[in-house]
């Protein structure tokens, strides 16, 4: 087991020190390509002096205080200063006419709040800046404010199981199909209807389970039974909402009906520790527990701390998103995986949302609060802006 202890050192202090030591950190931005050279991180201010435009340039890899005044010139990084006058005037278009003088002060200078502004700007758009193990490819973006990405969540591709929870399981059986359209299939095993149709689509109605082909099946990887296990397909953006609704998730890519979109992932605890939990999340109003129920009660998926994209979907009472129970390698059924399905087709650009109340059947009335599997205890008011909005969570 790996053990770690809080450093108390600066990052640039450690960055200070590789570079003394020529050591390569790619945690620190510290590279083989700018651990003698200089690449420019971002654009922090801007000036001009006796005729000649100056960028104050923070270093990639290098401290602060490390920043220099460089001519235009000098610059090879047209993206980085289109992306500083995006910013720029992004702040000046947002401020009161009274201080509409920061914009034309900005021809010599700008002023310490704009250019505090633009550094803030760059530094959260760093630290939104993450690539995750996922089919598609997966952005963050935030336009709205200058909130940066969730402290205290870590973001995994799996389930996480607490202690005396095990999520792995292991099939003992697969099937030895040549074609899984019309063989014996794991689904046929298991006394229900093969899921998908030749084009990877839903079929069956919510409420039903899925079995797809395991570990131990002889159909390969292209086998049209071989779904949810291949993860998110499509390229998603998590977003920050203009509506004070936080951050939510939209698609970069047309969604076709009845389409695998993505898990919903994260702790699985037990019951009891569920309803602990949930006496605790009562106090803020959000929770993001979601019950196994689909034949028994015992354990509970909590996405509070970590989580995959699902964990920044929101809530719709006219959703385009469906939950459906999955089987794969664990046929545990008091363990199945989550799985979310497109409704109806999906633009590019359309937020993703499903239901809080929703329980795996077609059933999505107001009564299903209390056998849901996401608990919310608590009576939120809703903003979802649907015409058949039942006005709370």
């Amino acid at each position: 087991m790996a053990w770690c202890v809080p450093c108390l050192a600066s990052n640039e202090t450690l960055q200070e020190l590789c570079r003394k030591e020529l050591l390569i950190c790619k945690c620190l931005g510290i590279t083989r390509k700018n651990l003698n050279n200089y690449e420019v991180e971002y654009i922090c201010d801007h000036k001009v002096e006796k005729g000649k435009e100056y960028y104050l340039v923070k270093w990639k890899g290098w401290p602060e205080s490390h920043n220099t005044w460089e001519p235009k010139q000098n610059l090879k990084c047209s993206a980085l200063l289109k992306q500083f006058y995006s910013d720029l005037y992004k702040y000046v278009s947002e401020l009161k006419p009274g201080k509409a003088s920061l914009l034309k002060n900005s021809i010599k200078s700008l002023d310490r709040s704009v250019s505090d502004y633009i550094v803030k700007k760059a530094k959260q758009r760093i630290a939104l800046k993450r690539k995750k193990s996922h089919n598609g490819m997966l952005y963050v973006e935030n336009d709205v404010d200058l909130e940066g990405p969730p402290r205290d969540f870590y973001y995994i591709n799996d389930y996480k199981a607490s202690p005396g929870v095990n999520t792995l399981g292991e099939a003992i059986v697969g099937c030895e199909c040549a074609d899984c359209f019309t063989g014996k299939c794991c689904p046929t095993e298991a006394g229900v209807v093969f899921a998908y149709n030749e084009h990877r689509q839903i079929k069956i109605q919510p409420g039903r389970p899925i079995y797809e082909c395991n570990a131990r099946c002889k159909c390969g990887p292209d086998c049209p039974n071989r779904v949810v296990q291949k993860g998110p397909p499509y390229s998603l953006c998590i977003f920050r909402t203009p509506n004070g609704r936080g951050w939510g998730v939209k698609t970069l890519q047309k969604i076709k009906k009845h389409s695998f979109v993505m898990e919903y992932v994260g702790e699985v605890i037990t019951s009891e520790e569920a309803e602990r939990r949930g006496q605790q999340y009562d106090s803020t109003g959000i929770t993001y527990l979601f019950d196994l129920d689909y034949e028994s009660d015992e354990f509970t998926v909590d996405a509070a701390r970590y989580g995959n994209v699902s964990h920044f979907v929101n809530h719709s009472c006219d959703p385009n998103l469906q939950v459906f129970n999955v089987f794969i390698d664990n046929l545990d059924v008091r363990l199945p995986r989550i799985a979310l399905f497109s409704t109806r087709p999906i633009k590019a650009g359309e937020e993703l949302t499903f239901d809080y109340q929703m329980k795996g059947s077609a059933d999505l009335s107001t009564d299903s609060i209390e056998l849901s599997p996401a608990k919310k205890r608590v009576r939120t008011t809703c903003r979802c802006g649907a015409a058949i909005c039942r006005g709370y969570l």
